[in-house]
């Protein structure tokens, strides 16, 4: 069993920067591939972006690539989404997600174990 926290969201203008946290419980974190989702009123649960257990492999959203970055602290375990550039279409409620597996993946579907509760992005304009 996972629990994740998310955190980090908050009110930005366009063009600023914010970092999302993601802390998950337990000891096999590095077991664990890792995603961040978004969510926007009135829309579909979308990808952001994934990594695979170790960091070593990462896969982004086309809308997102260039201006967001994830990485992971196995040691800590929590897994993190730098946002640069954002956009007011970037506005939506934030969710990490992990998914336990034997073997290193990128899990870019929403076929993950475990969700965190959500943390809110708002971009002015």
């Amino acid at each position: 069993q996972v629990q994740l926290v998310d955190s980090g969201g908050g009110l930005v203008q366009a063009g600023d920067s914010l970092r999302l946290s993601c802390a998950a419980s337990g000891r096999t974190f590095s077991s664990y591939a890792m995603g961040w989702f978004r969510q926007a009123p009135g829309k579909e649960r979308e990808f952001v972006a994934a990594i695979s257990q170790g960091g070593g492999s990462t896969e982004y959203a086309d809308s997102v690539k260039g201006r967001f970055t994830i990485s992971r602290d196995n040691a800590k375990n929590t897994v993190y989404l730098q946002m640069n550039s954002l956009k007011p279409e970037d506005t939506a409620v934030y969710y990490c997600a992990a998914r336990y597996s034997t073997l290193p993946v990128v899990v870019t579907t929403t076929r993950y174990n475990y969700w965190g509760q959500g943390t809110q992005v708002t971009v002015s304009s």
